[in-house]
Formats: C-alpha cells, sequence, structure tokens
C-alpha cells in the first residue's frame, strides 16, 4: 500500500484489518493507554480501525498507521480526525506510539507531518491537540509541533483536558523560519 505521507524515517499510510494485531498491542497495552478510561478489548480495536475507515470515506482523512521505512514495522498510528473538544467539533492532530519505540522522536516526526498535510490540503485555519493534562508526554510532543496550550476545561473523561492548537498563520511563519504565534481565542 502507498504511503499518504512519509518523512526521513517514517510512512503513514490508510489502515487496513491486516493492522488489527499491532493497533491491539497499543490499544489493549495499560501502560500506553494509562491517560485513556480504559485499555481497550478487541471490540474497541475492531470498532477504532472501522472508526478511521469511515473518517477515510467521509473526510478523506483519519488516524493512519505508521510504519517504519526502513523495516515495513507498524509502530502507532497519526493524523486529524474531527473530535469533540469541549463542546466543538474540531480537527484534531493524534497520535499513538507504541512503547517500545517511545523516546525516539517519532510521534513528534509523524505529528509534523501531518500538521503540514493538513494546512496544504484542508481549508482548516487552526488545527488542535487535546488529551488528559496529567498525559505531559503528548502534551511535549504537541508544543514540539507548534501548538501553544490555549485552555484547559473539566472533562469527566480526563479529569481535566489541555487543548493546544497552531493556527494557519503560525504555522506559516514556522514555514519562513519564524518561531510561530500562539492561537488567539
Amino acid at each position: 500500500m502507498a504511503y499518504i505521507i512519509e518523512t526521513e524515517r517514517l510512512g503513514l499510510r490508510e489502515y487496513t484489518p491486516d493492522d488489527f494485531d499491532s493497533l491491539f498491542g497499543i490499544l489493549s497495552d495499560p501502560e500506553t493507554m494509562r491517560h485513556y478510561p480504559a485499555p481497550y478489548d478487541a471490540e474497541g480495536t475492531w470498532r477504532w480501525i472501522g472508526w478511521n475507515l469511515d473518517n477515510y470515506r467521509k473526510y478523506g482523512f483519519g488516524l493512519w498507521a505508521i510504519e517504519l521505512k526502513e523495516t515495513g514495522e507498524f509502530i502507532g498510528d497519526c493524523g486529524v480526525t474531527i473530535q469533540n473538544i469541549d463542546g466543538e467539533l474540531l480537527p484534531e492532530i493524534g497520535y499513538h506510539i507504541h512503547k517500545s519505540h517511545w523516546r525516539k522522536g517519532y510521534a513528534g516526526e509523524a505529528a509534523r507531518a501531518v500538521r503540514d498535510w493538513a494546512f496544504r490540503n484542508t481549508d482548516y485555519s487552526v488545527l488542535y491537540s487535546y488529551m488528559a493534562c496529567t498525559n505531559t508526554a503528548s502534551r511535549a510532543t504537541a508544543a514540539a509541533n507548534g501548538m501553544r496550550q490555549i485552555r484547559e476545561y473539566p472533562d469527566p473523561k480526563n479529569g481535566v483536558t489541555c487543548v493546544c492548537a497552531i493556527t494557519r498563520s503560525g504555522w506559516e511563519a514556522l514555514q519562513s523560519g519564524g518561531a510561530g504565534r500562539p492561537v488567539e481565542e
């Protein structure tokens, strides 16, 4: 299957049902999913794949499987999905990396490539990432993606959810070597 996005080390492609075992290894892991209400079971993992296949049909994007280009190993996912963030349906960059590949820069590399793809291929003026405020790794990845925290809100799923964002103009400034600008709400 052809990659939708390629970076130096990663290829991002659409999910297929053949990705179940690798994805289940990520979504069922309690350590990886500690910032979610619970790890996913097999049924939840199938729903995850189905939701993304549906997103590809509806929007032309979703979470894409991440492979290491050198080996073809499935290591996680990253992409854009439409999420309910504090009562608004917004384009969100999300990412999940298998814990054996944490701290190697893969989430940041994939998220930057997805951000660039989204601003080049959609009309969105702002892209978001949201996470439990306790998820410092995801917050760091969002910051490395040029995003700034713009708000927090109470959330029964996360306790307190942090919302980070980057504007199209902030992204353009990054592309031209600038520091980017925080989102104005």
